[in-house]
């Protein structure tokens, strides 16, 4: 025993002296050490969250997961628990491991994980929830379409004993559902207001996981996330134990709800923009509801949020404020040219796209976000990243008139040319996708109070 302590503490040890040489040398160092010390410790990431006295709760989808997490860290942390989670956003056993390395005594994990690594990280970490938002079209060169995510997830399931919560709206999270050894906790939307009645083009879901048949859809949220039943089987959209009513979007300013949970009804004043956020926070709210938080930590939490890294962040640069919504697939794109569509015109945009690979190397997602919804509305608009000159055809195919359109394919540039045009008191959207998120976070953390606008 005391030899296979000594042999994880060396291991942990090295792991983390590689992971301060990293961040050292810049290269950041938030999977690094979680890598090497799972090649010295190949169980370790097993052992480490063993260690933890009050467990592991996980998330996972293709939306939303690194600002679900951060809601709900904060509600349970309203409730006085020590949590540890991934913050930096590393999803991937590597960064799950390099989290619990540096738990610092928390008590209780609480993790963003990439829906490719969830099968893995959750056979090793034995999770008591486990919380799946939603399925979307996302990096069809890299995880596959949905229909094969869904059956890893649902085989995932099959073999543990965590309280599933799932969203009601997404069909095949619905379906994942009736694999589960505990009846899931489900949440959605109630507000049939808040929907359409066609589907969005990047709607994918159409048919039943049961039987094959059509689905017919009543209502439409995000994509194919709403109210549905089957023509064929009759199967439907299971009722929510969690559920938001009484919805109003104010536009990027935030948004309001009515949370109703098995404990109660709340009002809440969400300060994080769209629809989409909307969905987060019910998820954080259903997931801290079935780990045992109270209403009233959970309205309060939610009531006093602040936004995730790069997720609605708003940063001041060159005289102007600078808000961060992140785009990454055509669904979430949709969400945010839709939350942008309430402010008042003009808009001045920085958009930057990358095909690098945690981008997806297939960027033709951008011919599915319904970017036209907010094309009359731009005044300026910069485009940037590797493939800054596609980006600004299909902004121009959009409908944003060609005159408007810059493209400057290096960031710092892009940045500076957004921040000089318009008018200084407005704030400048920028819409980058995760990769540049980064880039442009970094920029805007280490200088962003010095770019000068124009130059």
């Amino acid at each position: 025993m005391a030899s296979s302590k000594t042999r994880l503490s060396a291991a942990a040890l090295a792991a983390r002296a590689v992971g301060g040489l990293a961040r050292a040398f810049g290269f950041g160092g938030t999977s690094l050490p979680g890598k090497v010390f799972l090649r010295l410790v190949p169980d370790g990431l097993q052992q480490l969250a063993s260690l933890l006295p009050e467990g592991v709760a996980l998330i996972s989808a293709t939306n939303g997961k690194t600002t679900t997490a951060a809601l709900a860290k904060q509600i349970l942390e309203r409730e006085g628990r020590a949590v540890l989670n991934n913050r930096s956003g590393a999803n991937m056993a590597g960064g799950v491991t390099t989290a619990l390395l540096e738990r610092n005594g928390a008590a209780f994990g609480l993790f963003e994980v990439d829906e490719l690594w969830l099968p893995i990280v959750l056979s090793a970490v034995a999770p008591k929830a486990v919380l799946l938002s939603n399925l979307l079209r996302d990096q069809l060169d890299r995880y596959g379409e949905l229909e094969l995510i869904a059956d890893r997830w649902r085989a995932a399931v099959e073999s543990t004993s965590a309280q599933l919560v799932l969203c009601a709206d997404d069909p095949l999270l619905a379906s994942i559902g009736t694999a589960a050894k505990r009846e899931p906790l489900f949440f959605g939307i109630e507000d049939q207001t808040a929907g359409t009645a066609t589907a969005a083009h990047a709607a994918d879901a159409r048919h039943c996981r049961r039987c094959g048949a059509p689905l017919s859809f009543k209502r439409h949220f995000i994509a194919h996330l709403g109210h549905y039943r089957c023509n064929g089987c009759g199967a439907g959209r299971p009722t929510p134990q969690v559920a938001a009513s009484q919805i109003k979007l104010n536009g990027v300013s935030g948004s309001s709800f009515l949370l109703t949970t098995p404990q109660g009804t709340s009002q809440i004043e969400l300060s994080l923009p769209g629809l989409y956020n909307v969905y987060n926070a019910v998820g954080a709210a259903a997931l801290c509801f079935a780990l045992g938080a109270g209403q009233e930590a959970i309205a309060s939490a939610l009531n006093g949020t602040q936004a995730a890294f790069g997720r609605a962040e708003r940063l001041p640069a060159g005289g102007r404020e600078v808000v961060i919504l992140l785009i990454k697939n055509p669904a979430g794109a949709t969400e945010v040219v839709r939350t942008l569509a309430l402010e008042p015109a003009p808009l001045d945009l920085l958009m930057v796209l990358n095909d690098r690979i945690a981008d997806g190397r297939d960027v033709s997602w951008i011919w599915d976000a319904e970017f036209e919804v907010v094309a009359d509305k731009v005044g300026a608009l910069v485009c940037a990243g590797t493939r800054a000159q596609e980006l600004a055809l299909r902004m121009k195919y959009a409908g944003v008139a060609e005159g408007r359109i810059v493209s400057a394919t290096d960031l710092r540039k892009a940045l500076s040319l957004a921040l000089g045009k318009g008018d200084p008191a407005r704030p400048l959207y920028a819409l980058p996708t995760y990769t540049a998120m980064l880039e442009l976070r970094r920029l805007l953390g280490r200088g962003g109070r010095r770019l000068r606008r124009g130059g």
